[in-house]
């Protein structure tokens, strides 16, 4: 079963007069829906932009797993545990609140910075919080999130191009750019599917195209 979501649909929020646009895919904030609470341990997949010297400014997170991808420009992260760190397009950035931790984003370049920020919820709470970032992952090779039962593959791919996507109980799939056919439905950038029972599906490039697919336990 495959379920489109188009990234017209994703409630806004974000605070525009501060130079900060976020869309959401969930249920989120001051936007409560009951019915898109989470997809397994998705709780949160937000699309963020960030105009030079906009930012989140020191906020606090808890059992919660927290996974960055830059789309564009690049996003300064430090944390209470001591991090800092610019994260650029093709980095990983994971951070795990475990029992709590706080941290601070901004867009501290000359030009504009956009992300995808996804949130998982751990399969035990507490713990310490740990902070990981690898730098300009490889297609090949997948992320995992063991404390959320996922893994994050990166899928880049040339107009043409196919690629299979795992066989998973769920499957998450967010198009950062470009556009692909997945099982005939056409996505393009900030379109999501997700995705139940997955057998033997690929996604076929319509034009360039950049993905990240979340393989989820449950």
């Amino acid at each position: 079963m495959i379920d489109v979501r188009r990234a017209a649909e994703r409630y806004q929020g974000g605070d525009p007069a501060a130079g900060i646009e976020t869309r959401h895919a969930f249920s989120f904030g001051p936007h409560y829906d009951p019915d898109n609470l989470r997809f397994g341990p998705l709780i949160a997949c937000n699309e963020e932009r960030l105009a030079p010297g906009a930012g989140f400014d020191e906020h606090p997170h808890s059992h919660t797993e927290i996974v960055t991808w830059v789309i564009e420009g690049e996003l300064t992260h430090r944390d209470s545990a001591g991090h800092e760190r610019t994260v650029r397009a093709g980095d990983v950035q994971h951070l795990s609140a475990a029992a709590g931790v706080r941290h601070v984003e901004r867009n501290d370049g000359e030009g504009p910075l956009a992300f995808l920020q996804m949130w998982l919820a751990p399969l035990e709470p507490g713990g310490e919080p740990s902070y990981d970032i690898v730098p300009g992952i490889a297609d090949a090779t997948p992320y995992a999130v063991p404390a959320a039962g996922a893994m994050l593959h990166v899928r880049r791919l040339g107009a043409g191009e196919r690629t299979a996507v795992p066989d998973a109980a769920s499957l998450y799939v967010h198009v950062v750019r470009g556009a692909v056919r997945l099982d005939g439905a056409e996505l393009g950038a900030g379109d999501a599917a997700r995705i139940t029972g997955a057998q033997g599906l690929a996604a076929v490039a319509v034009t360039p195209a950049e993905l990240l697919v979340w393989e989820l336990s449950g």
